[in-house]
Formats: C-alpha cells, structure tokens, sequence
C-alpha cells in the first residue's frame, strides 16, 4: 500500500494524478499546513523540509517500507515502480525527463512566488509581482512553442504532463487574463490532459480538499499563517 500525504496545492495533485493513472492501491493521509501539521515531529521524520507531498510506500525497492518526498522525486520513483510514463532509455527518457525538470526549476517556482506576491505580500510589492507574472509568461510562452509540434511536453503522454497541468490548471479563473488567446497550443494541450479519466478523478477528490483547506486557511491564527508563509516571527533575521 501507497500513503500519500498531502493536501490540495499542484504538486500534491500531479502526484495524485500518477496514482490514479496507474492504478496503485493508495491512501490520501491529508496535512493540514494550516494548523501547522506539517511541522509535529511525526511528519518532520517523513520530511526534514516539511513540505507535502510525501509518499511511503510500504514496498519499497528493498521490499521493506520507503519514503519519497519532492514531487518530482516521487513523479520519477512510481514511474520506475510501474514501468509507466517515462520511456526506460533514448531519447524519448530525455525529453520527458527535461520537461519535468522545467517544471520543477521553472514552472512551479516562478508560479508560485506570483501567486504569493500577487494574493499573500504586503503593499509596496509591485516590482515582485511584475517580475514574477513576466516570467510566468515566458513559461508559457515556451511550453506553447513546443506544443506547436507535440501533443505532449515529452512527446507522448508523460509525468511532464501530469506535473505540469495542476499549474495551469484555471490560472485564468485565479489570475484573470486570456492566456486560452495567447497560448492557444498551451489551452489545447490542457484541455487534453484535463479531459482524461484519471485527471477527472483527481479533480474531484482534490475539490474536495480545496473546501477542507478553505476551512482551515480562514480559521487560521495569523501565527500560523506568518509560519507557513515564513514571515513576521519566523522570518529569518
């Protein structure tokens, strides 16, 4: 059996994605951040970075229990566990493989830090926004140059796919903007992922932790949101 623990942010989904695509026995142990979860001693041993997702795997490669964190770590180890989503050699390996790598490098953190400055930071940050929604851009605009010429990031479907699409995932809704226009290979290619069995599955278990964390994040103590966020307290001195 899989444990995954996580909560609803895109890098625990494009794991989900990979356990629904694969159909690997599983349970979704959520962590709620926002009461500080991530931080007990109990989670701290699963993860000494104490982010989500975490995945253990009570058969490990040595045939006794394993833990896997970071997404893309975890992405790579089901992929070799199953023999799925990611080509063994050749040059198909390697396109997938620098695809999640822009993900991981590019994608999640420049997406994230304009999701920060734009909804978490103080006034007076104008500067980091702007720069962070120009670099959201230019993934963008690279990720549509090479959907001109592929269905998929890696070629054929792929853990670049499934760790790429919680983060474009309703960017329009959250962000405002014609992105659909802009990018149009982009938009095709999402509609793509999204209109699989197992993404569907993995939206509708997601939406309903999308309400959970909603719960959460407004009875949160401004405490435990300055810890989360790396403010206040607990910015480093």
């Amino acid at each position: 059996m899989l444990t995954l623990y996580g909560m609803s942010t895109p890098n625990v989904q494009k794991v989900m994605i990979m356990l629904e695509e694969t159909g690997l026995a599983h349970r979704l142990q959520r962590v709620d951040v926002w009461k500080s979860e991530n931080y007990t001693p109990e989670f701290t041993r699963l993860n000494p970075v104490r982010k989500v997702p975490v995945l253990v795997d009570d058969e490990g490669p040595d045939g006794g229990p394993f833990t896997v964190f970071e997404s893309g770590a975890i992405l790579i180890y089901l992929a070799e566990k199953t023999g799925q989503f990611l080509p063994r050699a050749g040059n198909a390996r390697y396109a997938v493989m620098q695809w999640l790598m822009v993900q991981m490098s590019g994608v999640g953190p420049m997406f994230g830090q304009y999701t920060h400055y734009k909804y978490y930071a103080p006034p007076g940050n104008a500067y980091s926004e702007s720069r962070y929604k120009t670099q959201v851009t230019r993934f963008f605009e690279a990720m549509d140059m090479r959907l001109a010429e592929a269905d998929y990031l890696g070629g054929e479907y792929s853990i670049a796919d499934m760790a790429v699409f919680p983060w474009t995932r309703d960017r329009n809704a959250k962000w405002g903007g014609n992105w659909e226009q802009q990018f149009p290979n982009v938009w095709r290619w999402h509609a793509r992922v999204k209109a699989r069995p197992a993404v569907q599955r993995m939206v509708a278990a997601c939406d309903r932790m999308v309400a959970e964390d909603a719960v959460s994040i407004k009875n949160a103590s401004e405490d435990v949101k300055d810890r989360f966020l790396g403010r206040g307290a607990f910015a480093a001195p």
